[in-house]
């Protein structure tokens, strides 16, 4: 009667835990109240899916800004081969400026030369027409009047060397008429090649300066370039990391929802696991009862533990040890139960799962949080029936015995940590 009235009394205050829980849950949005704690885990992993997708995409950004950097340096360099050209296209008009003022000096000498030879040839020809008028008016001075009007011998040479001065005078005349005329037409000449090469100068200064120009806007252009999509990345990067801190928010918001439920959903467990136990049974249902008749006659230690399988013989204790395989640890850090392949695994108390699957160490594994500080450990399965949030009673079955990971046989190591520590199992299973 006594133990009646204490099992009510504890069913009471599960009870009240419960109506607490229930008061905090109905605080909760509707929609994680009314779901599991299951189902709350996956709207979880599928936000943090979503996360890793923006998370992918910031890294994609990144790695656009990365090489659009590389494309900065390129533009730099491109922009320095620019800038030098464009320093030595301003050099070769400074030279062509030069080179049309010596052209321009040059232009002038030769429009003086051209100005003298016609001045000089317009003299000759006045001088040349002044000496034929002279002629015609005193008369045509000819050898036979030299001869014959001649006063004497003397005079007869003095009229002879007359006439071969003015043959001679007349001569150097023509002459030099037709050398000023020849000045004329060279300077003519050298003029017009002049006037030509300045204006091939002009020509090449034109276009130079327009290769200048276009070079100068490919400059301004790559700059404008850069610059629109440096701000494009960096709105980009803004925007999905904006995305990131929300669903980092969601996930906060759906992390304290999942600990609400799962906390609501262990006491539920824990009121079903007191009732069992008022009717007066010590195994668990759902064809676990080997289990718990083994715990059971194990004489179960303190704080609910019941021993995980029906097999008996530790083969490894824990503590130091020779590892008995490469790989095993030298210390160890649970104790190994001798078994065969397929014997039953179960909960050696009620919990949390919050691992079930492989390394390559452990094998096929299972970890039980317990809620209490304590969570127990189970390694080498065969194979597991549980998955991650499932809740266990005492005895209930999780998985079978194999020899799958790092062993030398079939056999289940068994480990129990408090706080996170691992401790002796057999100090609290007997």
């Amino acid at each position: 009667m006594k133990n009646r009235k204490k099992v009510v009394s504890i069913l009471a205050g599960i009870m009240a835990a419960i109506m607490l829980l229930t008061l905090v849950m109905s605080l909760l949005p509707t929609t994680a109240r009314a779901a599991s704690s299951g189902e709350i885990r996956k709207q979880i992993n599928q936000l943090k899916k979503e996360k890793q997708e923006i998370q992918n995409k910031i890294k994609e950004v990144q790695d656009q800004y990365k090489e659009n950097e590389n494309e900065i340096a390129d533009i730099i360099a491109r922009k320095s081969v620019i800038d030098q050209e464009i320093q030595l296209l301003s050099t070769q008009v400074t030279n062509i400026n030069e080179q049309i003022s010596s052209f321009n000096l040059l232009i002038a000498d030769k429009q003086d030369e051209l100005d003298n030879a016609e001045t000089r040839y317009q003299q000759m020809s006045e001088e040349n027409k002044v000496r034929v008028r002279t002629m015609e008016e005193e008369g045509e001075l000819s050898y036979w009047e030299v001869l014959f009007k001649a006063n004497s011998f003397s005079d007869l040479l003095d009229r002879l060397n007359m006439v071969e001065e003015i043959a001679a005078a007349d001569e150097r005349h023509l002459q030099e008429m037709a050398e000023a005329a020849q000045a004329v037409e060279v300077a003519q000449d050298e003029l017009e090649s002049e006037k030509a090469d300045l204006e091939a100068t002009k020509e090449e200064l034109n276009a130079t300066q327009a290769e200048m120009d276009d070079k100068r806007k490919e400059a301004d252009d790559l700059i404008q370039e850069l610059l629109l999509k440096a701000d494009d990345l960096e709105a980009l990067e803004l925007e999905f990391q904006k995305q990131d801190e929300d669903f980092l928010e969601q996930i906060k918001t759906m992390e304290l929802a999942y600990t609400a439920a799962q906390q609501a959903e262990w006491a539920a467990a824990q009121a079903t696991a007191t009732t069992a136990a008022s009717s007066g049974g010590n195994g668990s249902s759902g064809g676990s009862s080997g289990g718990s008749s083994g715990g059971s006659s194990s004489g179960g230690g303190s704080g609910g533990w019941v021993w995980p399988c029906s097999a008996r013989s530790i083969t490894s204790p824990f503590g130091y040890r020779t590892a008995p395989t490469s790989g095993a640890s030298s210390y160890h850090q649970g104790v190994d139960i001798d078994g065969n392949t397929g014997d039953a695994v179960w909960a050696a108390k009620a919990g949390t799962v919050i691992v079930a699957s492989y390394s390559g160490s452990a094998g096929n594994y299972v970890k039980i949080d317990h809620h209490d500080g304590f969570s127990s450990i189970y390694m080498h399965l065969n194979s597991y029936c549980v998955s991650s949030g499932t809740i266990v009673n005492a005895g209930q079955t999780i998985g079978t015995m194999g020899a799958t990971g790092v062993a030398t046989g079939d056999h289940l190591h068994f480990g129990i940590m408090y706080n996170g520590v691992y401790v002796n199992p057999l100090a609290y299973i007997s």
